[in-house]
C-alpha cells in the first residue's frame, strides 16, 4: 500500500518528563528542521507548536523551566532559541540577532 507523505529531518529530540509543554509527563519534542515549529508527539499524534512569526522559525534545541508548580499553565514554558549559522541571510540582514522563543500552552484558547 502506497501511502502520501513527507520526511522530517529533525535534528534534536528533547523528552518533557515533567510535563512542562502542558501536553503531559514524557512527550518527546523535536525541533523541526524543514518546517519551522516545535514537534512533539502526543498519544500517537504529532502536536505542530508553530511560531506565528513570517521569517521563519529555525530552532535546535528546546529547554523546560517549571518556575511556579502551582500556578498551572502560567508557571511552566518550553525555551528555545531563533538562530541559525548565517543570521545574516535571514530577513532583516546584518541587523538581525538570534532570539530566545518562550512557548506557554493554555490548557484552553480561553483560558486567562
Amino acid at each position: 500500500m502506497k501511502e502520501p507523505g513527507s520526511a522530517e529531518a529533525s535534528y534534536y529530540t528533547w523528552v518533557d518528563q515533567f510535563n512542562t509543554s502542558g501536553l503531559g509527563n514524557n512527550v518527546p519534542i523535536a525541533s523541526g528542521n524543514l518546517n519551522g515549529s516545535l514537534l512533539a508527539l502526543v498519544n500517537g499524534k504529532m502536536v505542530n507548536l508553530h511560531v506565528p512569526y513570517p521569517q521563519g522559525f529555525y530552532t535546535k534545541w528546546v529547554e523546560g523551566r517549571i518556575d511556579d508548580p502551582n500556578a498551572g499553565w502560567k508557571g511552566r514554558s518550553l525555551w528555545t532559541t531563533y538562530s541559525t549559522r548565517a543570521m545574516f541571510h535571514l530577513e532583516g540582514g546584518k541587523e538581525n540577532r538570534p532570539k530566545v522563543v518562550r512557548f506557554q500552552l493554555r490548557p484552553d484558547p480561553l483560558t486567562r
